[in-house]
């Protein structure tokens, strides 16, 4: 069974071809994520099945999700703690005509908004999406206001979404994780409303006044530290790898809830001690339910933010390694559908990444084809053991493929290499595959 109808086993669209189709599809998607959606499926009569698969109105996108996040939570089920990490990217469909996009934050850009929650573990195992918003804005009306309802809004009823799963995850602690945008008193006084049901931890946006009169910033500067952490900071944009020392304050306050009453909350900073010379030292304020009383509790939460760099990685495999600004389908609803497929793509895609990093030593057949981790080795020029191999050892194999050198400074493969050497080992596969079914040649 290959992966994609592994994890899209419990799907039901009414129809068993359109079940049948929406696995091949995903499986074709897959072993080309960088091409069209002809590029990317056998021949006409096949792209043409793709095209009125992706037009159907017998089901939506959110049917076409419900089998993956049935697989993600029972992922999420293991963990003792799974974080909830939100955020949004803009998709840029710019000179494309495709009915129903709109403006983006620069009006004349047209195309429409992506708003997932990607479940992860505290190791930074990718565990699924279990939840998204897919929507394109109207554009401001003469007076220069958008109609409609407050964007802003997505960020509470996420919340609400992540604090509804916790019914169905008794032994899992939830914890919805976001950035500044999620910074909303309305967000804060939800959680509470819900009994904390899921806890959170919102990078702070605003420094807000306390009842007794001071400000937040000012309050935690005044506090005592509570210790020190390290980490390696990874390379990124105009950014070089470095180590991070952050010293560890934190302060439970009472904010004004505008309801006539106060709101507690825990407010820690993580500020960089020792940043190198013309380098912006690194400081993160943020805001939680759960009580901080020393240097342990702090570090684990400014861990589980450092994972919310997640989902920034995903959006990075959604966009450079499926190409998803590239698709060339007529309606908005049908974009819908693809992006679903490709969630789940780049969700895999992640996953295997991180996997390799944290169990190595994994059986290389619990996540790839015993046809997939051959042909990594019979790609790079080497004989497949008989037995499978480590996980670890097929994913840089696979990533050697994509352009990973493997030398002691190199660390990992990262997503990129990832994705590139997977599109050589199932086109390869496809191409065994055909000959085997062509039987003799002669």
């Amino acid at each position: 069974m290959s992966w994609a109808a592994a994890e899209l086993s419990t799907i039901d669209l009414g129809d068993e071809r359109l079940n049948a189709r929406s696995v091949l599809l995903a499986e074709r998607l897959s072993a080309k994520p960088g091409a069209s959606v002809p590029g990317a499926c056998h021949g006409w009569s096949e792209t043409q099945a793709a095209y009125r698969f992706l037009s159907q109105s017998r089901f939506d996108w959110l049917d076409l999700l419900a089998p993956h996040r049935e697989r993600t939570l029972e992922r999420m089920g293991v963990q003792s703690v799974a974080l909830c990490v939100q955020d949004t990217t803009e998709l840029d469909f710019n000179g494309q005509g495709i009915k129903g996009l709109g403006p983006l934050s620069d009006e004349a850009q047209r195309g429409m908004y992506l708003h997932p929650t990607l479940a992860v573990s505290p190791s930074r195992e990718a565990l699924g999406v279990v939840d998204a918003w897919m929507w394109a804005r109207a554009p401001k009306g003469a007076d220069g206001v958008r109609p409609g309802g407050k964007e802003s809004t997505r960020w509470v009823e996420g919340y609400s979404r992540v604090a509804e799963l916790a019914a169905e995850l008794p032994e899992t602690r939830l914890v919805y994780v976001a950035d500044r945008e999620a910074d909303l008193l309305a967000l804060l006084v939800r959680a509470r409303e819900l009994g904390h049901r899921a806890d959170y931890l919102v990078r702070a946006s605003h420094n807000r006044a306390l009842p007794e009169g001071r400000k937040l910033w000012s309050r935690l500067e005044a506090a005592e530290p509570l210790g020190e952490l390290c980490f390696e900071l990874p390379a990124g944009k105009g950014r070089k790898a470095r180590r991070v020392h952050q010293q560890l304050r934190a302060e439970r306050v009472a904010l004004d809830d505008r309801c006539g009453g106060t709101l507690a909350v825990t407010c820690l900073v993580a500020t960089e001690v020792g940043a190198p010379s013309g380098v912006r030292p690194i400081v993160w304020r943020l805001l939680t339910n759960r009580e901080v009383n020393d240097a342990e509790s702090a570090a684990e939460l400014i861990d589980w933010y450092r994972a919310r760099w997640e989902i920034e990685l995903f959006f990075r495999v959604l966009k450079e390694g499926c190409r998803v600004e590239a698709l060339q389908l007529a309606e908005v609803e049908r974009i819908e559908k693809a992006l679903v497929l490709f969630l789940i793509i780049a969700w895999r895609i992640t996953r295997l990444m991180r996997l390799g990093r944290s169990l190595p030593e994994l059986d290389a057949e619990l996540l790839f084809d015993r046809q997939e981790w051959q042909a990594a080795y019979i790609l790079n020029r080497k004989k497949p053991p008989k037995r499978a191999p480590t996980l670890n050892t097929v994913i840089r194999l696979i990533a050697t493929l994509g352009g990973f050198l493997g030398r002691k400074r190199d660390g990992e493969p990262g997503v990129k290499t990832l994705w590139i050497g997977l599109q050589q080992v199932r086109e390869f596969c496809e191409a065994m595959q055909f000959v085997q079914e062509l039987g003799d040649l002669e």
